[in-house]
């Protein structure tokens, strides 16, 4: 399993970035022209036919994640993600993914902050088996103490290997911890350790029943299929599931911000100190929506690989950094993120990375952007676009994420015409209302001498 699915700059790469780039095509252009429909108990389906080999990808979203756990049960959601290869009344543990591999297939699982998938890629021909795979789990899962125990020591493990044994992932951890004041964001999607070990059968059974229903459920598929040959398949083994009533989510909210926050890590295990800034920013779901086709802009003006103010001016210009960059993060369910990076050159400091970064977001914030700059970061983004749409997995991992962050469809394939509206204005207006705000957090990830041996 591919397990815990952050939402960072590096970590939604498949599918923010990828979306912000198909959004960047020509005004007037769709995107993956999905066919979509949905049966009588709420579950929707997606198809983006591709018919250029006889394989499919199908990814499963339930609309729940991290932020939906109970207080004092963080990590539930990814735990569960694992336990749901499993048995069912009718497969034994272990046998979905058996019989997956046994038809040629691949299968693979994410928990994000937003949302929990499950993906398989199959010859087209087998997609009838795997709806059957799929709708068996959905509510048909049991789960025994001696499914429960080994798959802890598991999730313990990964959390030991991906955070606890990685000094950059812990900054990480504590610089959310530091930005959400209220927001369940603030907790990892792995879990704190002392929670993942107090989980029992009980909690995990109770979110099971809670939340994997197929009025919560989005399947997305892409490849050699369509909805008029998956509607039947999808009615035949979906149909007789019974909807249920989900349970009422908090309204979270972040208060108003009147102070910035640092944190600092150092570490012998650090090879290349970095430093980094992180703002709140709208979203599909929260804040000022105007901003955040322009914000998609910004980031490429300020990060576009080497034509990127931040690289021109830190790495060739000034020979200050190894590496600098921007990211946004704005598909959530949730507050987004705007942030900035850099690691210095040998010889240079983290000061100096501090100070030249501040720079340009106060030349940002005071001279603005340039029409061209804006023009070509579109054209840049539309380049990147070319083969989004022939990619196998690329469809279904975008529009099964804007779903889930609240969008639609139609939000999806209006992207082009929508991103093809911003302006010069519209790209100063969003960093001023962004960039110009409290409540930031500074990161400082910096090597650590090895203490002396004893004699």
């Amino acid at each position: 399993m591919l397990g815990l699915f952050p939402k960072s700059a590096i970590l939604t790469a498949i599918a923010a970035l990828m979306f912000a780039a198909i959004g960047h095509r020509s005004a007037n252009a769709t995107v993956f022209n999905p066919e979509s429909f949905t049966i009588e108990n709420g579950l929707q389906v997606v198809i983006v036919p591709n018919h250029r080999a006889p394989v499919a990808t199908m990814i499963v979203y339930y609309k729940v994640g991290a932020m939906d756990e109970p207080p004092g049960k963080s990590g539930l959601a990814h735990y569960f993600e694992h336990l749901m290869f499993k048995g069912t009344k009718n497969m034994a543990p272990g046998e979905f993914s058996r019989t997956v591999a046994r038809n040629g297939g691949r299968d693979n699982a994410f928990t994000s902050q937003d949302y929990t998938g499950y993906v398989t890629t199959f010859a087209a021909d087998r997609l009838d088996l795997m709806l059957k795979l799929e709708a068996d789990r959905m509510t048909g899962l049991r789960l025994t103490p001696e499914d429960i125990a080994p798959e802890r020591r598991v999730v313990l493990e990964e959390r030991l290997s991906r955070i606890d044994n990685n000094p950059r992932a812990q900054l990480s951890e504590q610089a959310g911890a530091a930005l959400y004041a209220n927001h369940p964001y603030r907790i990892p999607i792995i879990g704190w350790e002392h929670e993942i070990k107090s989980l029992n059968r009980a909690d995990l059974m109770a979110f099971y029943r809670a939340w994997y229903t197929p009025n919560n459920a989005v399947i997305v598929i892409s490849g050699d299929v369509t909805a008029t040959n998956v509607k039947p398949m999808v009615q035949r083994h979906f149909g007789a599931l019974p909807a249920r009533d989900l349970p009422t989510r908090p309204d979270w909210k972040e208060p108003p911000r009147s102070a910035d926050r640092a944190v600092s890590l150092s570490h012998p295990r650090v090879r290349q100190p970095s430093w980094s800034r992180r703002y709140l920013a709208p979203s599909y779901s929260t804040g000022d929506r105007q901003h955040i086709y322009a914000l998609n802009v910004l980031t490429e003006i300020l990060s576009g690989g080497t034509t990127g103010r931040l690289y021109r001016r830190l790495v060739v210009e000034q020979a200050l950094a190894a590496h600098t960059g921007a990211w946004y993060s704005g598909d959530n369910r949730g507050p987004g993120v705007f942030g900035f990076h850099g690691s210095p050159r040998p010889g240079r400091t983290l000061d100096e990375i501090e100070t030249a970064i501040e720079a340009e977001i106060a030349a940002v914030l005071k001279d603005g952007v340039t029409d061209e700059e804006v023009k070509l970061a579109i054209e840049r983004l539309r380049a990147e676009a070319v083969f989004a749409r022939d990619s196998l997995n690329a469809p279904p991992r975008i529009l099964g994420n804007a779903l889930m962050s609240g969008q639609s469809i139609e939000d999806v394939e209006a992207w082009p015409e929508r991103i093809g509206a911003v302006t010069k204005k519209a790209v100063d207006a969003a960093a001023r209302a962004v960039l110009n705000t409290d409540g930031t957090v500074t990161t400082r990830l910096t090597p650590q001498s090895k203490p002396e041996k004893k004699s």
